[in-house]
C-alpha cells in the first residue's frame, strides 16, 4: 500500500506513544507514578464545568463560527493592547494553531529555526509543512542568539520562541527576547511564540511575550491555550493572536481542516476568564513549592539546571546510563523495575537527559522520587 511521502517523514508524539505504554502497564495492574505526565493533576474549576453544562442544557451545540465565539474572541483580545477579536483565532489546541500557522507561511523547502530541546510537534509540523526545521543547540537551557543568527539563510520563514519552555522549564530573559525581535525585524522573518505555559513563572520573574515588541508585530503570531492554566487539557481549546491578515488566512484554512471549535466547550472557557486570579495565584505557588521539592531530589541523583518556569524537570542522566544506553533505554529500565515513568529527551531533540513532570499530588512526587532513589 503507498502511502504519502509526507506521512512517512514524520514520526509519532513520543509523549503521546508514552501515554500509551503507561496505559497498558497500569491495566497490566502495574502501579505507575507518571512523571511523564503534561498536565496539572487538579481538576478543572467548578465554574468552567457548570458553564459548560449551561451551554449544553441550552442546545450550544450546533456550528459555531470558524474563527470563535465573538464574545470569546473579544475577552482574549484585551490581553493585547491595540487588537480586537479581528485579531484571535480559537483552535482546537495550541497543536492544530502550530500546524495552521505553518501550512500558511511555510513554501517546500522553506526553512524554520527551532532552538533545543523542543516540544516535540514543532519539528514535526514544519515538516507537514513541507519545510525544513533548523534546530540550535541552547546554551545551558537559554538562547543562543548567536547560533540563531547564523542559522538564518535566505530560506528562513520563521523563529519558534516557547518560553517557559517545554521541555526544560527554562524563562528566557527580555534581554534575549529583544535581539530575537531585531533579528525577526531586520531579516523579516515571523516569530512564532508557544506561550502555553506563560502563567507558570516563579521566583519574582516575568514572563515576556513576543508581543511586548512593536517593531515585530506585524510578525508575531502568539499562541496560548487554556489547557495547563485551567487545567482543561482535554477541551482543546488554545487560541492564536496575530495580524488580521495572518487571522485572515488562518481562518480560510480552518474552514477546510476543523471547522469551529467546539462549541459548548468555549462557554466554558468565557467562564475560565472570570475566575478569580487568587485562585490561579495560589496554584503557581503551589506549583512552585513542588518545583522546589523535586529539584532538590533530582538534583542530588543528576546534574540538573533549576527551571524558573513550566512544570518540569530537565535533568542530564548520563551518569546513571548502562554501557551503550541511551536516555530511552534507561527511561525503560526505570518504568519496568521501579514503575516510574519520565520521558526520555531523544524526544524533545536531545539525549542523555529526561523530561519529569512535578505537576502532582505531593505525596505521589515524594513516592516517585524515592522510588528512584531507590533504584538508582
Amino acid at each position: 500500500m503507498r502511502l504519502s511521502d509526507r506521512i512517512q517523514s514524520i514520526e509519532e508524539s513520543g509523549t503521546v506513544q508514552f501515554t500509551s505504554l503507561i496505559q497498558r502497564l497500569s491495566e497490566e495492574g502495574k502501579e505507575i507514578i507518571n512523571f511523564a505526565v503534561g498536565e496539572p493533576y487538579e481538576e478543572t474549576p467548578r465554574a468552567v464545568i457548570e458553564s459548560t453544562k449551561d451551554a449544553l442544557d441550552a442546545q450550544k451545540t450546533r456550528y459555531g463560527p470558524v474563527a470563535g465565539l465573538p464574545e470569546l474572541k473579544a475577552r482574549l483580545a484585551l490581553q493585547f493592547e491595540g487588537y480586537d477579536e479581528n485579531h484571535i483565532i480559537l483552535s482546537n489546541g495550541s497543536k492544530q494553531s502550530l500546524y495552521s500557522i505553518f501550512q500558511i507561511i511555510c513554501n517546500p523547502s522553506d526553512e524554520v529555526i527551532i532552538p533545543k530541546p523542543y516540544w516535540v510537534s514543532f519539528s514535526q509540523q514544519v515538516k507537514l509543512a513541507g519545510a525544513n526545521p533548523v534546530f540550535v543547540d541552547t546554551l545551558n537551557h537559554q538562547l543562543d542568539c548567536n547560533g540563531i543568527e547564523q542559522a538564518i539563510t535566505k530560506r528562513t520563514r520563521a523563529i519558534v520562541i516557547n518560553t517557559p519552555n517545554n521541555p526544560t522549564g527554562a524563562v528566557y530573559p527580555r534581554k534575549d527576547l529583544e535581539k530575537i525581535a531585531r533579528l525577526a525585524g531586520e531579516r523579516d522573518l515571523f516569530v512564532i511564540s508557544d506561550e502555553a505555559y506563560g502563567f507558570f513563572v516563579y521566583d519574582g520573574l516575568e514572563n515576556i511575550s513576543l508581543f511586548a515588541f512593536e517593531n515585530i508585530r506585524e510578525k508575531a503570531i502568539i499562541i496560548r491555550s487554556f489547557s495547563k492554566s485551567y487545567s482543561m487539557t482535554g477541551f482543546r481549546i488554545g487560541y492564536v493572536a496575530a495580524s488580521k491578515n495572518i487571522i485572515k488566512e488562518l481562518s480560510k484554512i480552518q474552514s477546510h481542516l476543523t471547522g469551529n471549535v467546539c462549541t459548548f466547550a468555549q462557554y466554558g472557557a468565557l467562564a475560565a476568564l472570570a475566575i478569580d486570579k487568587n485562585t490561579l495565584f495560589r496554584r503557581r505557588s503551589e506549583l512552585q513549592r513542588k518545583r522546589d521539592i523535586a529539584y532538590d531530589y533530582a538534583s542530588k541523583l543528576f546534574k540538573c539546571i533549576k527551571p524558573h518556569g513550566a512544570f518540569y524537570l530537565f535533568p542530564d542522566v548520563s551518569d546513571h546510563l548502562q554501557r551503550g544506553e541511551n536516555a530511552e533505554d534507561f527511561a525503560a529500565r526505570l518504568l519496568n523495575h521501579s514503575g516510574v515513568a519520565v520521558v526520555p529527551g531523544e524526544v524533545f531533540g536531545i539525549s542523555k537527559h529526561v523530561r519529569i513532570s512535578y505537576a502532582l499530588p505531593e505525596d505521589i512526587l515524594l513516592k516517585g522520587f524515592e522510588r528512584i532513589t531507590g533504584a538508582l
